[in-house]
C-alpha cells in the first residue's frame, strides 16, 4: 500500500478492510423491525396462491427496488407478481386513489410497496377495507408506522438499529435476503447476490451514504455489474459507451443513472422497468435506445432552459418558464451549482398553476422557507432542507418570489458559499507519487459518493503551460521542479479560460487515467481552480 493511500484511509478513520469488505458482515435481515411479519405474510400469500402487486416509484431507486422485489418474490414461490409504477405527471409520488382503484381491480391479495408507502396510511386503509393487505418497505422519513399495514420495514422507524442509510433498493434487497434465508433453512444460498447490480444503481442514484451496509452492497454490486446477466443493462451500457467490466462511479452517476431516470422524467418509468425485466435482446436494444433518446431530450430541454434563464441580484433564484415538468429539479440544481444560490424553478400548467422544484444548500432550509410563506400563498409545498416541490397560482408568482427572498434576508446568513467548498484530502508539492499504482489503489475505494467521496488532491503553483480545446476545455500543465503534470478542466468557466501561463493558482483535482494509443498517463481532473497572489 502506498504512503498516500495509508494517509488517506487514516484521515477518514478507515483501515484496509474498507478496501475489500466482507459480504458476510451484512446484518441479519430478520433483525430489521417488521421483517418477521413481512415474511410471514408473504408465506401466507404463497400458500394461498395470492397475486402480489409491487407498488414502486418512478426514479432509478424505485425502478431497481421494484425489480429486486419481483425477482425475490418469484424465487420465493409467488406465482403471480405485477409491478405498478406511478406516473410523475398524472399521479405524483406514492400510493394514490387511482392506484388503489387499479390494485383493487387487479385481483391482488397483497401489496408490497418499495421506496414509498410510509406516508400512505389513507390509501393503505382503503386497500384494507377492500380485503387487500399491504407490506410497506421504504427508506423515507416515517412520522409513524402506517397503522393499517400488516408490516412496515423501514430503517427510519423509531427504535430501528439497522440500515439507517439504505436506499429503497437496499431495503428491498434486505427483504430479498430474508426470503432467501427462510427458503433455504436459515442461510442465504448466495444466489441473491445477483441482485446487487440493481442495488448498486439505486444506491448511487439516490445519493446514499456509502458506509456500513451500503459500502458492502455497493462494493459487491460493482463486481456483479461487471458480470451482469441482465440483457437490458448490457444494452444500456453499450448505448452509453460504458465498459461494465471497468465500471467507475462517474459512469454510473453520469451515464447509466441519468438514462434510467430519464424515463420517469420525460415519459414514464415503465420504459426503464421494461429494460430491467426483458429477457429478449431485441427488446433490450429497443428500450436502451428509447432511454438514450429520452435522455437526449432531457439534456436538450435542460440546456435550453439554462441558456434562457437570466439570474438577477436577489439572494434566492426564483424563475418561471415553459419548461418540461420532469427536469425542473435538475435545472434548479444546476442553477444552484453555477450561481451558488438557492433556486426555485417553476413551469406553468394548463390550469393557471405554477409547479416547481427547489434546491438549496448550507443553512437555508427549503422546508422551513415554505413553512414561513404568508398564509394562503402556496397551493402546496413540501420537502426537506435541500430539495422541495411547490405549487402556486401563476398570478401570484411575484408575491412568491418576493416572500422567499424576504425570508432569506431575514435570516441574515453569512458566507453560505463555504458549504459548497470541498476539503482537500491530500496536499502535494511533488508529482512523484501520483502514479498508476496509486490510481489503481484508489479505484479499490469505488464506488464513491457521500461518506466515501473521491479523494481530492491539492497543489499550489504556477501554470507552466496552457491550451484551450474546442473553445471550452482547458488543458493545464504544472511543474514541481522535476516533472510536469497535466490537468484537465472540462467545460471551463470564462474566468478559468482567461488564466494566463505563469499565473499562480491553487488547484484541487482528482486522479484520472488517460489511455490513448497504447500509452497510459496519470493526469488530474480539475475540481476547483483559484488564482492566488504571487509570492
Amino acid at each position: 500500500m502506498t504512503r498516500i493511500l495509508e494517509e488517506l484511509l487514516a484521515k477518514r478513520g478507515l483501515d484496509k478492510s474498507f478496501l475489500k469488505p466482507r459480504y458476510e458482515d451484512l446484518f441479519d435481515p430478520f433483525s430489521m423491525l417488521g421483517m418477521d411479519k413481512a415474511v410471514e405474510r408473504i408465506e401466507k400469500a404463497v400458500d394461498n396462491g395470492e397475486k402480489i402487486v409491487i407498488y414502486g416509484d418512478y426514479d432509478a431507486d424505485g425502478v431497481t427496488s421494484s425489480t429486486v422485489c419481483r425477482e425475490a418474490l418469484l424465487d420465493f414461490g409467488v406465482k403471480e407478481v405485477e409491478i405498478m409504477l406511478p406516473n410523475r405527471f398524472r399521479d405524483g409520488y406514492g400510493l394514490n386513489p387511482p392506484a388503489v382503484e387499479k390494485i383493487i381491480k387487479s385481483g391482488a391479495g397483497l401489496v408490497v410497496t418499495v421506496d414509498c408507502g410510509s406516508g400512505s396510511e389513507e390509501a393503505i386503509s382503503q386497500l384494507k377495507a377492500a380485503k387487500i393487505d399491504t407490506i410497506v418497505t421504504d427508506h423515507h422519513e416515517i412520522p409513524k408506522v402506517p397503522a393499517s399495514a400488516v408490516a412496515a420495514v423501514n430503517p427510519k422507524r423509531r427504535g430501528e438499529k439497522c440500515g439507517s442509510n439504505m436506499a429503497g433498493v437496499g431495503v428491498a434487497f434486505t427483504l430479498a435476503r430474508a426470503l432467501n434465508q427462510r427458503k433455504n433453512g436459515g442461510k442465504c444460498s448466495g444466489q441473491e447476490k445477483w441482485l446487487l447490480d440493481l442495488v448498486l444503481i439505486g444506491t448511487i442514484c439516490d445519493s446514499m451514504v456509502l458506509r456500513d451496509e451500503n459500502r458492502i452492497m455497493s462494493y459487491y454490486g460493482m463486481v456483479v455489474m461487471g458480470k451482469t446477466r441482465r440483457l437490458g443493462l448490457k444494452e444500456l451500457a453499450r448505448v452509453a459507451k460504458v465498459n461494465l467490466e471497468h465500471l467507475s462511479t462517474h459512469a454510473l452517476g453520469f451515464q447509466i443513472g441519468p438514462r434510467i431516470n430519464a424515463a420517469g422524467r420525460m415519459k414514464t418509468a415503465e420504459v426503464a422497468l421494461n429494460l430491467m425485466l426483458t429477457d429478449s435482446r431485441a427488446e433490450a436494444l429497443k428500450y436502451a435506445n428509447e432511454l438514450e433518446e429520452l435522455n437526449s431530450e432531457r439534456r436538450s430541454v435542460q440546456d435550453g432552459a439554462l441558456d434562457e434563464i437570466k439570474v438577477d441580484e436577489q439572494p434566492v433564484i426564483v424563475v418561471k418558464g415553459d419548461w418540461h415538468e420532469g427536469v425542473l429539479g435538475i435545472i434548479a440544481g444546476r442553477l444552484t451549482e453555477v450561481y451558488k444560490k438557492p433556486a426555485f424553478v417553476l413551469t406553468k400548467l394548463e390550469n393557471g398553476v405554477l409547479k416547481g422544484s427547489g434546491r438549496s444548500f448550507g443553512e437555508f432550509s427549503l422546508a422551513e422557507a415554505l413553512q414561513n410563506m404568508p398564509e394562503g400563498l402556496l397551493l402546496s409545498g413540501g420537502g426537506h432542507a435541500g430539495a422541495c416541490g411547490v405549487s402556486v397560482e401563476a398570478k401570484r408568482f411575484g408575491e412568491f418570489k418576493e416572500a422567499v427572498n424576504e425570508y432569506y434576508r431575514s435570516l441574515k446568513l453569512e458566507d453560505q458559499e463555504r458549504f459548497l467548498k470541498q476539503e482537500s484530502d491530500i496536499r502535494v508539492d511533488s508529482f512523484k507519487e501520483l502514479t498508476e499504482e496509486l490510481y489503481d489503489e484508489i479505484r479499490q475505494m469505488e464506488p464513491f459518493g457521500p461518506g466515501n467521496e473521491e479523494p481530492i488532491f491539492e497543489f499550489t503553483g504556477e501554470i507552466a503551460s496552457k491550451r484551450v480545446l474546442k473553445d471550452k476545455h482547458l488543458s493545464l500543465e504544472f511543474f514541481d521542479g522535476e516533472r510536469r503534470f497535466r490537468m484537465m478542466d472540462f467545460y471551463s468557466s470564462e474566468e478559468h479560460l482567461a488564466l494566463e501561463t505563469g499565473a499562480r493558482v491553487k488547484v484541487q483535482f482528482a486522479l484520472n487515467k488517460n489511455e490513448w494509443g497504447g500509452r497510459v498517463k496519470i493526469e488530474g481532473a480539475i475540481i476547483s481552480l483559484e488564482e492566488i497572489d504571487q509570492m
